[in-house]
């Protein structure tokens, strides 16, 4: 679909700009063609902007940058969706989106994540965890290890109960792998969405 620029006298077509992975609305721009040209040719999401007159790519000044992922357009070609991946707080004012609203992934996935992350530094001498962390990088890499090994077992056999907690497990242990390392899903959820893309 071509979008009709042409629709607005000043030729500027809203833009909603949603996290490619939460889901979440980051914000709203306007895009004039040259606009939306730019950001397709050089995959960082670049405005229009109504009180400066010109051109303005996101992130230029701030470094908080948004990442093309998807674009697309609505059904009466007058409205940009935009599907980027932030590099930092989306508004100006330091809020990770211009609605106030923290952009995080509501599934219990997320909510784990931060689970693991508070046992990591509590006190508590009875969290399982925590003792993962205290024996440090070797061991929680051996723990994803045999749990990748029981689930390949598992896969053989026709118990799906099994299985399924198996695959529980090893999931479990890789996201206190990633926390090991510094890292968490939504940086694995980007990688995999950049070679989706190419």
């Amino acid at each position: 679909m071509k979008i009709d620029f042409d629709k607005y006298p000043d030729k500027l077509v809203p833009t909603i700009v949603q996290d490619a992975i939460t889901s979440k609305v980051l914000m709203l721009g306007f895009m004039n063609e040259e606009a939306y040209t730019k950001t397709i040719d050089n995959k960082l999401v670049t405005f229009f902007s109504r009180s400066k007159n010109q051109l303005w790519t996101k992130g230029e000044t701030s470094g908080n940058f948004l990442e093309l992922i998807d674009l697309l357009i609505d059904c009466d070609n007058d409205t940009i969706l935009i599907k980027a991946i932030p590099k930092g707080p989306t508004c100006h004012t330091g809020s990770d989106t211009c609605f106030e609203e923290k952009n995080t992934n509501d599934s219990f996935l997320n909510t784990l994540e931060h689970i693991i992350e508070q046992r990591k530094t509590s006190n508590d001498t009875n969290s399982y965890v925590k003792s993962l962390f205290d024996k440090g990088i070797n061991k929680i890499a051996q723990k994803v290890g045999e749990e990748a090994v029981e689930l390949v077992i598992e896969a053989k056999d026709n118990n799906d109960d099994l299985f399924l907690n198996e695959a529980a497990d090893l999931l479990f242990h890789y996201l206190i792998l990633l926390q090991a390392k510094g890292f968490n899903l939504q940086k694995i959820e980007h990688i995999l969405q950049q070679r989706h893309n190419k």
